[in-house]
């Protein structure tokens, strides 16, 4: 065994060769039809629970296998070839709901396509595709929205792609992700994890989007690396989450995202690269680096709720190439479903966040301030070179605002001007 550390000394990422001795359980063997229309959630659970009793890989060959939500045990792996497809159902009764965590909280709320519950070393793969299925859950919630344009995210049952709860060791890699009805990997209290090489998308143009389809959810996870991905979808890119509400920082299942690495990422569209919140508290340690904008991604996005104690700190953003249309910065009020419950309001801070070695084509600068009683301090802009169609960076209160070898369309940059 080697291992390497990140940009966190407290990280270490195990690599580990796979064992070429590991038994194949493949799913066409447990009665899985490979036809698009067949409902294979019984037979390749089937395979799955076969795999559990001695340990192995869990293989979906090539071909397009239609499935509700499948559930891994300890000791199996999961393997999609290439040419594989597992696609979801678009029948929300084949996805069970059970108490999960979503969006902060628990709930009854259907299951993933693919999950992985309390498991150590979970090890999922290939170069097939794992395929939401989700434009009838897409058009569901915008019907539903039409009807009521203050319906919450979770009005419109709508299954996520993949679903990661309480694990350590975790590997995910080289899989292509479409079309998830909801978010498409969401980690939950998770550690060490590592994911690499994954093609993640959804509309974001044409006649139906695809609503709250974040790319990857990073939920009270720590220790998690990021690399080699592409991302483009209709919400956050990669969101570091937690819980919300007046009381969110007592909260015992929503410890610190913290220890978080994202390098060489490309991005297309999405409503941040890095987004904190709408659901979060304290998020400490993330870096990001040697990633591209290609599309309308806003580079850095924190959400700052009014009825949330909040503190995001310790931020690096550095070597980041821009060739879209989006904003650089929005760090803003978010009052998304605002409640205080009766209680006073509490704080936010923001502090230690700095973008550096930035440079390229983009939207604008955007926006950088907060609540009347948000604290938001020791931000630095550094070796920054962009030309942009929005050059006025909309400037609210921040305490030591250092701004370095900062140019905009080739002239120096003045913050406020």
């Amino acid at each position: 065994m080697r291992f390497v550390r990140s940009a966190f000394a407290s990280i270490v990422v195990f690599l580990i060769p796979a064992s070429h001795a590991a038994e194949r359980f493949v799913i066409t063997d447990y009665g899985a039809v490979p036809d698009g229309r067949t409902l294979n959630t019984e037979a390749i659970q089937k395979a799955i629970d076969s795999a559990a009793r001695k340990g192995g890989v869990v293989e979906i060959p090539k071909g397009t296998f239609l499935s509700g939500s499948i559930f891994l045990k300890q000791g199996v792996s999961l393997h999609v070839a290439k040419g594989g497809v597992l696609l979801g159902s678009n029948r929300i009764e084949d996805y069970p709901k059970r108490v999960t965590r979503i969006e902060g909280h628990f709930e009854p709320w259907r299951m993933a396509l693919v999950n992985a519950q309390e498991m150590q070393g979970v090890r999922i793969g290939g170069e097939g595709k794992i395929d939401g299925n989700g434009i009838l859950f897409w058009a569901q919630f915008w019907q539903r929205r039409k009807e009521n344009p203050k319906c919450t995210n979770l009005e419109v049952e709508r299954p996520r792609l993949m679903f990661i709860d309480r694990c350590d060791d975790v590997e995910i890699r080289d899989l292509t992700f479409r079309d998830s009805g909801f978010w498409n990997l969401h980690l939950y209290r998770c550690a060490n994890v590592r994911i690499e090489g994954l093609d993640i998308h959804a509309p974001t143009t044409g006649k139906i989007l695809g609503p709250s389809t974040d790319g990857i959810d990073v939920d009270s996870s720590r220790d998690v690396t990021i690399r080699k991905c592409r991302i483009s979808v209709n919400d956050d890119n990669i969101a570091l989450k937690g819980s919300k509400g007046p009381l969110a920082d007592r909260d015992t299942d929503s410890p610190p995202v913290e220890n978080i690495l994202v390098e060489d990422c490309v991005f297309g569209d999405g409503n941040g690269m890095i987004t904190c919140g709408s659901e979060a508290t304290k998020i400490r340690n993330i870096t990001v680096r040697g990633c591209r904008i290609e599309g309308n991604a806003t580079a850095l996005t924190l959400k700052l709720r009014p009825d949330t104690p909040q503190h995001y700190e310790n931020i690096l953003i550095e070597d980041i190439e821009l060739a879209g249309g989006g904003r650089i910065l929005n760090v803003a009020p978010w009052r998304q479903f605002f409640d205080l419950k009766g209680h006073p309001q509490p704080t936010r801070k923001v502090n230690n966040v700095t973008l550096r070695n930035i440079r390229g084509s983009f939207g604008s600068w955007g926006w950088l301030g907060g609540n009347p009683d948000d604290e938001i301090r020791d931000i630095t802009l550094e070796n920054i070179d962009v030309r942009l169609k929005g050059r006025r960076l909309e400037l609210g209160e921040v305490k030591r605002l250092s701004v370095r070898n900062v140019k905009v369309n080739g002239e120096t940059f003045e913050p406020g001007a």
